[in-house]
């Protein structure tokens, strides 16, 4: 990480952004305080469940703290099924792990956040030629493959980001998850909806011993690709 400073006044120039400061802000850092957190956010981890339609953000005041769960949003509109993204058009939610790589104040969708979708694992098993791009984490509450939330869950993850972004954390992470794994309910509907594809019940096996390494450090695992695009924990 290195310093951002001044991200977050190069935001407020877009008025969304400043009028999302303006209303979100105050909120936050009492929330914040609530918590036990130190306000504005150094560490930030979005991690999203599309099963469950949770997207849950925690944090953490150094990298030396395990993370903390500050708050869960409730994922407002799906789009296609289980299963990662493999092509363009697909309508597919990418699952997988990712890294925030774009803050957009003017989005179609009130404001997004950008993901680094198609990652080193999706180069090496999705379409070649057009393995499909544009995963947002979006306003809106519609989608055609990405995670949307309402306006005012946005403006509030957006500015908490922006101020993540500003403190240095340049690479935000967001793991992708198709089930909570540790939902007895989701975790059946996931063996149900795989029993026939023995190449994404080893595909999800891989994103699963990531979920587990969190749940019971708190803290991530350096994840790696290997040449067959299978994630490998380090």
């Amino acid at each position: 990480m290195y310093g951002q400073s001044g991200f977050i006044e190069n935001q407020r120039v877009f008025p969304r952004v400043a009028q999302a400061i303006r209303s979100k802000e105050d909120s936050l850092k009492k929330q914040f305080a609530t918590a036990k957190l130190q306000w504005p956010a150094k560490d930030v981890y979005i991690r999203s469940f599309k099963y469950d339609s949770q997207l849950e953000v925690w944090v953490r005041n150094t990298s030396a703290e395990p993370y903390k769960l500050f708050k869960t949003y409730k994922i407002c509109a799906l789009s296609g099924t289980l299963g990662p993204k493999r092509m363009e058009g697909d309508y597919q939610v990418p699952e997988g792990f990712y890294y925030i790589n774009e803050f957009n104040p003017k989005s179609m969708y009130h404001l997004s956040l950008g993901l680094n979708y198609p990652n080193a694992s999706d180069l090496l098993l999705s379409d070649s030629i057009k393995p499909g791009s544009d995963i947002y984490i979006h306003g809106s509450c519609i989608t055609v493959g990405c995670i949307p939330i309402q306006n005012d869950q946005i403006e509030e993850l957006y500015v908490l980001a922006s101020h993540a972004r500003n403190q240095g954390q340049d690479f935000i992470p967001v793991h992708i998850y198709p089930v909570r794994f540790s939902n007895n309910r989701s975790q059946e509907y996931l063996e149900r909806n795989s029993k026939e594809d023995k190449e994404y019940q080893k595909f999800s096996t891989r994103l699963k011993e990531v979920y587990d390494y969190f749940e019971e450090n708190k803290k991530l695992p350096l994840i790696s690709v290997n040449r067959k695009g299978e994630y490998v924990i380090l």
